[in-house]
């Protein structure tokens, strides 16, 4: 097996990589015709759906994309031309929901929330009513890595279904990294992608879709081509292919580590995040720091971090010095609030977190921040 340079990536993703993921992508070549490579693809596709727990009315959709794509394709694919999505907006991934829309004229109503906040879910109820009728889906990050905070899947979901409403769900950065159940919670349509808590490499995208609600788009005029989910789901079903090329690579990358998800077990990868948060939780805030979001609206898979007030501070320096001792870290910004943001999802292990935290600690006292 080929090792390489182990790199701790606690930015919002890629996430970092096991070695025997990269090495999977090392195979002869293929023509993403073959049947074995149709069997692989199909292989993918049923684990993904089960580990959304939606083998019994789900079927899942995968893309050649970033993230992005899989929403741009949900977004422009499943409303119909005379109904909006109501979109609730409260980081910079629920506005990107609305500029896809813009992009391609489907109709959006726009809840949007101050970035950092909690959705206020009764004002939230206010727009499913002001707009009964108006409005067939509703459009929403579970996990909003802008600034870390976990929207309520359930409590949506439940409002949906009371106004008769489908929801779609972006969750990029929580699939794979907290219980997601797509029966339970009454999820039409969840986005996701391979290369954050699943801990593939990047470049799939995949729309975790309830087969009834897919299959009765049919009936809208079609605003895509590339991205249509229902043509590349039948395309799919008939042939065992992806309607157009594959990264016949990072497929073979996505099988390895949806297998060691199921390996390692869906709650102790749930445990093991958690955990590497609480570690760096009572650490950064023990140097002095303060956390943008409230603790009962955290995710903990990602925390936007108040920049220290000191004149020697510079994130790039920090990043740097960082960087240069195998740790990346990202920054972010809210507004007028500056922050830097640091993840706990992927490969990586408590120890990893306890390393980071003696090298950050180095950099603020070298740097005379504390």
């Amino acid at each position: 097996m080929i090792q390489t340079k182990r790199n701790i990536l606690l930015n919002p993703g890629p996430a970092t990589t096991t070695d025997t993921v990269k090495n999977a992508m090392v195979v002869p070549d293929i023509c993403p015709r073959e049947l074995e490579f149709g069997e692989l693809t199909l292989s993918v596709r049923n684990d993904l759906i089960k580990a959304a727990y939606g083998e019994k009315n789900h079927t899942c959709v995968m893309l050649t994309s970033s993230g992005t794509g899989g929403v741009e394709a949900c977004l422009t694919s499943v409303v119909p031309h005379n109904k909006k999505v109501l979109i609730l907006n409260n980081g910079a991934y629920g506005e990107r929901m609305q500029k896809i829309c813009d992009a391609y004229n489907v109709g959006h109503i726009d809840y949007n929330q101050k970035w950092g906040l909690a959705l206020d879910l009764k004002e939230v109820e206010k727009f499913f009513k002001a707009h009964q009728g108006e409005i067939s889906h509703v459009a929403f990050i579970h996990h909003e890595t802008t600034v870390g905070i976990l929207n309520p899947m359930s409590a949506i979901s439940t409002l949906a279904q009371k106004y008769r409403v489908e929801t779609i769900v972006d969750a990029m950065s929580s699939f794979a990294g907290m219980m997601i159940d797509v029966e339970k919670d009454n999820i039409h349509y969840l986005v996701s992608s391979s290369n954050k808590c699943i801990q593939g490499m990047a470049g799939i995208s995949f729309v975790i879709a309830n087969l009834k609600s897919l299959l009765k788009t049919k009936e809208i005029k079609a605003r895509n081509f590339y991205f249509n989910l229902l043509e590349n789901h039948l395309y799919l079903e008939k042939n065992k292919q992806f309607l157009f090329t594959p990264p016949v690579q990072t497929l073979y990358a996505l099988r390895q580590a949806i297998t060691e998800y199921f390996e390692e077990g869906p709650e102790q990868r749930f445990a093991r995040y958690s955990s590497m948060y609480e570690i760096m939780k009572k650490r950064v805030l023990e140097l002095g720091f303060t956390f943008l979001v409230e603790e009962k609206d955290h995710a903990k898979l990602l925390t936007a971090i108040m920049d220290p007030k000191s004149p020697n501070y510079s994130f790039n320096e920090m990043h740097d010095f960082l960087f240069e001792r195998g740790f990346t870290i990202y920054p972010g910004k809210v507004g007028d609030v500056n922050t830097f943001r640091l993840s706990n999802i992927g490969a990586i292990y408590p120890q990893d977190i306890e390393d980071f935290l003696k090298v950050f600690e180095e950099y603020l006292r070298v740097k005379k921040i504390i």
